[in-house]
């Protein structure tokens, strides 16, 4: 029996850059983890994949990525056995925190222990590649800066431990349509992400608070004004920065000091019908 974690990720910038001949978008964007984490156990078995989960609704057969990716690896690796894998859920679904994204990596990291395939991190990553674009990111963790459509990662310096709160409206936003709606009406701002590295190579997280920005952000705000309320509330409860994760619609707001944080989380469940989480920013994984 092998445990793992899957973290929850937030893009501190994300640019789009243009549209590729495969069809997928050109972005340049900087991802952080979080401590958030699905927990999933995989434990041998004769023959097969058997997937349980415990929030009722989501998918536990070939649609969940975690099927998945135990699938392609066992096909990558030739395996004779089994496996049933457990999904404690602690991210929220359909978010644009990566938590499916996030389950595959774990996947990917459990079998590869689990037998003992001796898989480097560079092939799970060309595993992952296969799968998503996110998951790349998430099996190496930590602050990372990702181009092409998510698979080409360049590791940054740790981001100043910072806390973390998370707030997802009950609304749903389907990416494809986000990314389709960017390009009838782009924004006429990008982010600076040479700037953002370059306080964060100095740790000057004031700076890359003042730097957050994400292009995806007034389409799906357009959509669900509920997204400014949530960033308004984040700022007036003394968040650093607040902005919108990836194509949405989870708002995020950084926070320097721990007990603003958690008035700002008992101010969103009493007022608010938010999912939220309160967590803090994570490094690379197994670190």
């Amino acid at each position: 029996m092998v445990t793992t974690l899957g973290r929850a990720k937030i893009n501190l910038t994300l640019d789009i850059l243009g549209l590729r001949d495969d069809g997928y978008h050109e972005i340049a964007t900087v991802m952080q983890s979080l401590a958030l984490a699905d927990t999933l156990t995989f434990t041998r078995q004769e023959e097969g994949i058997t997937l349980t989960v415990d929030l009722p609704g989501l998918e536990a057969d070939e649609r969940n990525l975690a099927h998945r990716a135990a699938a392609l690896i066992m096909k990558e690796c030739g395996l004779r056995g089994g496996v049933h894998i457990a999904i404690a859920k602690r991210i929220p679904v359909a978010a644009g925190l990566a938590g499916g994204s996030a389950d595959a990596a774990a996947t990917l990291r459990g079998m590869n222990e689990l037998y003992a395939l001796g898989l480097s991190d560079d092939r799970l990553c060309v595993l992952g590649a296969q799968l998503g674009s996110d998951i790349p990111f998430a099996l190496m963790g930590g602050t990372v800066l990702a181009t092409g459509r998510g698979e080409i990662m360049q590791a940054l310096p740790d981001f100043p431990a910072t806390h973390v709160v998370l707030a997802k409206p009950p609304v749903a936003v389907s990416t494809p349509w986000a990314y389709r709606s960017y390009d009838a009406h782009p924004p006429g701002f990008h982010p600076d992400n040479a700037a953002f590295l370059e306080a964060l190579e100095r740790g000057d997280r004031m700076r890359c608070a003042e730097l957050v920005c994400n292009v995806l952000e007034p389409v799906t705000e357009a959509a669900h004004p509920v997204i400014a309320d949530y960033r308004a509330r984040m700022r007036a409860h003394g968040a650093l920065c607040a902005m919108m994760s990836g194509s949405g619609p989870t708002v995020f707001g950084l926070f320097a000091d721990e007990h603003a944080a958690v008035e700002a989380v008992e101010t969103f469940r009493r007022e608010t019908d938010a999912e939220i989480c309160l967590t803090h920013t994570a490094g690379r994984y197994g670190e």
